[in-house]
């Protein structure tokens, strides 16, 4: 089955999605198509896997381990009040992780929820253009973080 996630693993391997940060060991780190919470970033493994379990232990451990890492970058770029992460793979059957920052001024109260219930207020499309010294300073982060964990890491 190929997925939209599928799609974008092999763009980032030819070089071709635009919204690549970094290739880490277990995958490819993206910004999210949209911001409601400025810095959601992605990770989608590679190889494309449907579940976390079909990995091998060791592969396990690397994928959880990236999106840490992953988490540790976004929260020290956005300086968010807290750092939500999930692994749903409910509409896209591929593993990926998501990494959402929050905000104490989020509207509505809405730092109290989880980030689905953006989904009822106007979509805020990614514009990749104004987006890129974000998505530059998230890879500055992981470049720095992976070099203290002794992680790979290579830029897009």
């Amino acid at each position: 089955m190929s997925t939209l996630i599928h799609e974008r693993v092999a763009l980032a391997r030819d070089g071709r999605n635009p919204a690549t940060i970094r290739r880490l060991p277990s995958g490819w780190v993206v910004i999210g198509d949209v911001q409601y919470l400025k810095g959601y970033c992605l990770l989608l493994a590679d190889p494309v896997v449907e579940h976390l379990e079909t990995l091998p232990m060791s592969k396990r451990i690397e994928f959880l381990r990236d999106v840490s890492i992953l988490g540790e970058a976004v929260g020290r770029v956005t300086k968010g009040w807290r750092l939500n992460y999930s692994i749903l793979g409910n509409r896209d059957h591929a593993l990926h992780a998501h990494v959402h920052p929050r905000y104490l001024d989020e509207p509505d109260g809405l730092c109290f929820g989880p980030p689905w219930a953006y989904k009822t207020r106007p979509v805020v499309p990614l514009d990749l253009e104004t987006a890129q010294p974000l998505m530059k300073s998230i890879g500055e982060a992981l470049d720095d973080l992976c070099a203290r964990y002794g992680v790979t890491c290579s830029p897009r």
